[in-house]
């Protein structure tokens, strides 16, 4: 049976973004799962069914450390002569596919997700986007999770490769009978009251890293300003309505579902504390379930800056969700305009608020986007079928 060697920088990701699909491919090879040990490795080899290996890289760029985990890594793939190395974020790419190009192994697969060197400027960017190029460079196939994604790689020049979408983007597709109100362990009532929203609060979501480059600040000005009773301007220079759009009412709700970053990527001002203490956020942390929360919700709001293609339009999609998302790599391949959710420009505070404000006072629309979201992602993103695609691409090999 051929070995395929799967490789994530941090446990977290092989556990979340390839719950599944590793116990899946381990019918027709040998998987090997290699990710840092935060604590969840072990549990990952134990659901998945597959062997797992503790490298212990960092996301962030730490040069001694990262020379030992290529070290490490080289070593791993000689003794394991792996017919396919198959990785995915960005510094376990960088380490695993110069590693494997190194080793000689035959097929070096970089999915690419997320670029994080279109969120940064200067030398960082240039150091990000070189990290990018190596990696690609290693690859003998590189893969991008979207078409967004594709673009931008072709565009910015960071590599000539064939780039072949699978299937219709994403890492692992959606487990549609787990992300359906009716597999919910809650009902709707039931969250709504434990999250004491009123019947008529329009409950907004944000499920994801609490973040600078998840449009976290522009959201937390919005809703003091709405908290304050007054419009937002577009120039961070007040809360005054500028006569473009309806403000957003008070009784425009958040639920707020996720980690803060406070040391690596820490919100500006008091942000953190306004989303914490406010009385129009629910702020709840992380949550290993989010299906009772999305529920609870009447809309997804997602300001990110940059994604690959990001898992929580689909949830909330699946869930019956419409969503307001940023015009960025994935997200405008998910939501199509005006059919399941709207498309507003990224860092754009004024368009935010005013989408949301949009959102809460016409609910018939609401209503018609929310009736179509679960279809439009069953029909382009089941799980299965991203599973089978991507073994037929191992099996052309």
């Amino acid at each position: 049976m051929p070995k395929l060697i799967r490789v994530t920088t941090v446990d977290l990701s092989l556990h979340v973004l390839l719950e599944g699909q590793l116990g899946f491919l381990n019918r027709e090879f040998e998987v090997v799962g290699v990710a840092a040990d935060t604590g969840l490795l072990k549990a990952v080899g134990d659901r998945e069914g597959i062997r797992v290996i503790d490298v212990p890289m960092h996301r962030e760029i730490a040069l001694w450390s990262d020379i030992k985990c290529l070290c490490r890594l080289v070593r791993i793939f000689k003794k394991e002569k792996p017919f396919i190395v198959h990785s995915n974020t960005p510094k376990g790419s960088l380490l695993s596919m110069i590693a494997a190009k190194l080793t000689r192994v035959p097929n070096r697969i970089y999915l690419v997700t997320g670029l994080r060197f279109q969120g940064e400027r200067g030398a960082k960017r240039w150091l990000l986007k070189t990290m990018e190029r190596i990696a690609c460079s290693c690859a003998t196939k590189v893969i991008p999770e979207g078409h967004g994604v594709k673009k931008t790689l072709k565009e910015e020049g960071i590599t000539r490769k064939p780039l072949d979408v699978v299937h219709n983007g994403n890492i692992n597709g959606i487990e549609l009978a787990y992300y359906s109100p009716e597999a919910c362990p809650k009902s709707r009532e039931e969250m709504r009251r434990e999250l004491d929203l009123g019947e008529d609060d329009f409950a907004f979501v944000f499920i994801g890293r609490i973040v600078g480059d998840k449009g976290m600040n522009e959201l937390a000005e919005i809703l003091r300003c709405a908290q304050d009773d007054k419009g937002c301007t577009g120039d961070g220079s007040g809360c005054t309505q500028d006569g473009k759009g309806d403000a957003l009412s008070d009784r425009c709700k958040l639920i707020l579902v996720g980690p803060f970053e406070s040391e690596l990527d820490p919100l500006e001002g008091r942000n953190e504390e306004f989303f914490r203490m406010s009385g129009n956020v629910r702020y709840v942390g992380y949550q290993s379930d989010v299906r009772p929360y999305l529920l609870a919700a009447d809309a997804l709001v997602f300001p990110s800056y940059r994604e690959g293609f990001p898992n929580v339009v689909m949830q909330a999609g699946a869930m019956g969700l419409p969503s307001i998302v940023t015009d960025i790599n994935g997200c405008n391949e998910i939501i199509i305009e005006g059919e399941n959710g709207r498309i507003i420009p990224p860092r754009d505070k004024e368009a935010l608020g005013n989408m949301m404000a949009w959102f809460a006072e016409h609910p018939s629309e609401v209503a018609r986007m929310a009736a179509n979201a679960r279809e439009m992602i069953a029909s382009r993103y089941d799980r299965q079928d991203v599973w089978n695609a991507l073994l037929e691409m191992y099996k052309s090999l």
